[in-house]
């Protein structure tokens, strides 16, 4: 279950929202006015949540240039391997 807080508690709750974002490695929704505005995450959280985006965005690459025609021989990666 997500754990929704109003804004005033940034201000005011800092450390809490901060420690509730470590302990559960999950982002925390905050609310301005009754509406959802920004979800907080810890540091940990946003880079490995950045890195998984950057591999599918990788993968996503690899796969549109299969589907584009675009592939290499065994023997034409090796042959690239090997003048890296």
């Amino acid at each position: 279950m997500p754990v929704i807080r109003p804004s005033s508690d940034l201000r005011n709750n800092y450390n809490e929202i901060s420690e509730i974002c470590h302990r559960t490695k999950k982002p925390v929704y905050i609310t301005k006015n009754g509406s959802g505005d920004l979800a907080v995450m810890s540091i940990e959280l946003y880079e490995l949540l950045a890195g998984r985006y950057e591999l599918y965005r990788e993968l996503k690459k690899g796969v549109d240039s299969i589907e584009n025609g675009n592939v290499f021989s065994e023997e034409e990666v090796y042959e690239e391997l090997e003048k890296i």
